[in-house]
């Protein structure tokens, strides 16, 4: 008698079950370059951990990037090459497992690419393989496109950067605007067309004209994603933690600022230690 009331039920649950799983729908690369195709803007935030990779996940963006920015923000350096390949997967696999819907983007750190097309192959492969990202983020263009083929070949989606490399910074000397004159503009537009034709699925855009950008980003057939580099580009990308205002003085032109975090963390401390001095943290209903 109870059968069919109980199958009835459990008929229920599975198709909640699976009305879930349709609604949430993993972002890929393919459907990164769809989106191109029918004119919707990328969104694209850095992520660190776990805990901040789930709220960003449930807010909707589009794609999470382990930056090796993660070397600035999480780390202290002034740069991102002393970040290792080591340090990148913790990261990277943190971030994975706290995402359900956004494409995780992670990047290959400065040394681990730029020479040798095996070891970039290796370290290409160890990163897919141990940490769960679903492609890899590469810095340069032509100097580096026959590893970025062989990487490609492998099976393993690549998205090229170009402009401001930071991974490059000590060959630029500072963080300035990049391909402001011609030449430089010239490689960059090269650049860009040869990492599309060797297979990449889109080229992040740091820090160049807003014009030039434009001007790539309506030239290639894959999406572009901008930080600095003006409204024209197919996406935007920025660091999580300067958009929220938890870096303190860091406000480039390019930023726009969502929270002021910094000031509200340390409130929120300075409340705490003042409850704890005064005995007032806990309370009766703060214990057992």
């Amino acid at each position: 008698m109870q059968t069919a009331p109980l199958l009835f039920i459990i008929l229920q649950q599975n198709n909640y079950i699976m009305s879930v799983n349709k609604i949430i729908k993993r972002v890929t690369t393919s459907s990164i370059k769809e989106m191109k195709l029918r004119g919707e803007k990328i969104s694209m935030l850095t992520g660190y951990d776990y805990t901040m990779a789930r709220a960003l996940d449930e807010s909707g963006v589009d794609v999470i990037l382990v930056g090796d920015s993660a070397a600035n923000v999480f780390a202290g350096y002034e740069t991102t090459l002393p970040i290792t390949l080591d340090n990148m997967i913790y990261h990277t696999s943190a971030v994975a497992r706290g995402c359900q819907r956004a494409l995780v983007l992670a990047d290959l750190p400065f040394g681990e690419y730029q020479g040798s097309i095996e070891k970039a192959y290796e370290a290409a492969v160890r990163m897919m393989k141990e940490s769960g990202a679903h492609a890899l983020k590469l810095e340069g263009g032509e100097e580096i496109i026959d590893n970025v083929k062989k990487i490609i070949n492998a099976g393993i989606p690549v998205c090229g950067h170009l402009g401001l490399t930071p991974q490059s910074i000590n060959k630029f000397g500072t963080f300035g605007v990049r391909a402001k004159e011609d030449a430089e503009a010239e490689k960059l537009k090269a650049d860009a067309l040869a990492l599309q034709d060797a297979g990449c699925f889109a080229i992040v855009l740091e820090k160049i004209p807003a014009q030039l950008a434009e001007e790539v980003s309506k030239s290639l057939e894959i999406p572009t994603i901008g930080i600095g580099a003006g409204s024209g580009c197919d996406g935007q990308v920025l660091v999580v933690n300067d958009m929220l205002g938890m870096t303190k003085d860091f406000k480039p032109k390019f930023l726009r600022q969502y929270l002021n975090l910094y000031e509200e963390i340390t409130n929120a401390a300075a409340r705490y230690v003042a409850d704890v001095k005064a005995v007032n943290y806990p309370n009766e209903n703060e214990q057992y």
